[in-house]
């Protein structure tokens, strides 16, 4: 047989294929109908894996490719029939109930000290507000769980060092909700007390932004010493000749620096993404980012099916990573975000199906984000 007497050949087997999965999926309705009255939840797990075991086990060579596929179907029937059951009623209350425009806050929790990156992000978004300057992660977050702040804006990663695990393991632990963000670049300066760098004998910053510019500090062979922010280095060195501060050059303005190098980045593109986090969820009309935090079941293909429900929605993932579940052996929560809004019936079912099946899931927030330079 030529390529074309091949392709002919899966030509036919494919349109014997989709009417049985549509009558597969037409069988579903009926299944939802039975449990709605019967009172059944939607996923059985136990029943998942015995056909599916039962699948690869007549497979034979495919058997691993069948148990994707046929995991997948059932992924996808399961999200028909929450659909048609109308689940995840709790969550639909809470989107339903969220304002679309947040409380102007008296005050915003922040990072560091005045000039640090955190503290031009609060400028930018709320001019008017007071900010409440923090050294730990910990503390800003406490602060607006006891109502000492409106909002607080955090560091979430960075596009050369990565993610900032402290927030998101508070975020989780808090159950805060992300009501904006904004994305900045990020240009680092060595400043110090003395035009001349030749009394520093270290270098402070916070740790992920040394790492933004580990290429050049590298190669200047002093001592690096991580603080708890950009400002609090910028301070240090404005008490101490022998200390250089990598900071802002607004910071080094700020505490009168001399600034002794220009764009130690690593990169060019050096970016961090900043989010505004609140105990009150807000969701506004225009909003178009959506993030989620879940786990899911510790078994063969379980992130893969999960991940499928977003492809066949059209959802376009942007980012996508683990982080272990403290207590736990080897178990990860996984913190998603898509494009969409949640006052689309598409993204709001996928959603509402998500919250019923996982064994952990939390909404984080639908919202704008801001890009400057």
């Amino acid at each position: 047989m030529d390529l074309k007497d091949i392709r002919r050949e899966i030509d036919t087997i494919d349109s014997q294929l989709l009417p049985l999965f549509v009558q597969r999926m037409d069988c579903a309705k009926k299944v939802a109908e039975a449990k709605k009255r019967d009172g059944i939840p939607v996923h059985n797990a136990a029943r998942e894996e015995e056909i599916l075991d039962r699948i690869s086990a007549k497979a034979g060579l495919y058997s691993g490719a069948a148990r994707i596929v046929y995991r997948t179907i059932m992924s996808e029937s399961s999200a028909l029939q929450h659909r048609l059951l109308g689940s995840g009623g709790t969550l639909r209350k809470t989107i339903a109930a969220a304002p679309k425009v947040p409380a102007f806050p008296e005050s915003v929790a922040c990072l560091g000290g005045p000039g640090s990156y955190s503290h031009s992000v609060v400028s930018s978004l709320y001019p008017r507000a007071q900010v409440q300057f923090y050294n730990r992660f910990d503390d800003i977050f406490r602060c607006v769980e006891q109502g000492n702040a409106g909002l607080a804006v955090v560091p979430m990663e960075n596009s050369s060092a990565g993610s900032v695990s402290d927030v998101y393991s508070l975020l989780m632990q808090c159950r805060f909700y992300i009501v904006a963000a904004k994305t900045i670049r990020v240009h680092q300066c060595l400043a110090a007390k003395e035009s001349s760098p030749a009394s520093v004998r270290c270098i402070q910053s916070k740790k992920i932004a040394l790492q933004q510019c580990s290429r050049r500090l590298s190669a200047l062979h002093l001592p690096l010493q991580p603080v708890s922010s950009t400002s609090a280095a910028a301070k240090a060195a404005a008490e101490d000749a022998s200390i250089a501060a990598v900071c802002s050059e607004s910071a080094a303005h700020k505490y009168g620096l001399h600034i002794l190098e220009r764009d130690l980045q690593n990169t060019d593109n050096n970016a961090t993404r900043f989010a505004v986090i609140s105990r009150q969820l807000c969701i506004p009309d225009n909003a178009e980012k959506i993030s989620l935090c879940f786990n899911v079941a510790h078994t063969t293909g379980s992130l893969n099916a999960v991940l499928s429900r977003f492809a066949a929605a059209g959802m376009n993932l942007t980012k996508i990573e683990s982080r272990p579940i403290a207590g736990k052996d080897f178990e990860y929560d996984f913190y998603l975000d898509f494009t969409g809004n949640v006052r689309d019936p598409a993204v709001l079912e996928l959603l509402c199906s998500l919250q019923e099946e996982l064994p952990r899931f939390h909404f984080l927030g639908n919202y704008c984000e801001v890009h400057t330079e």
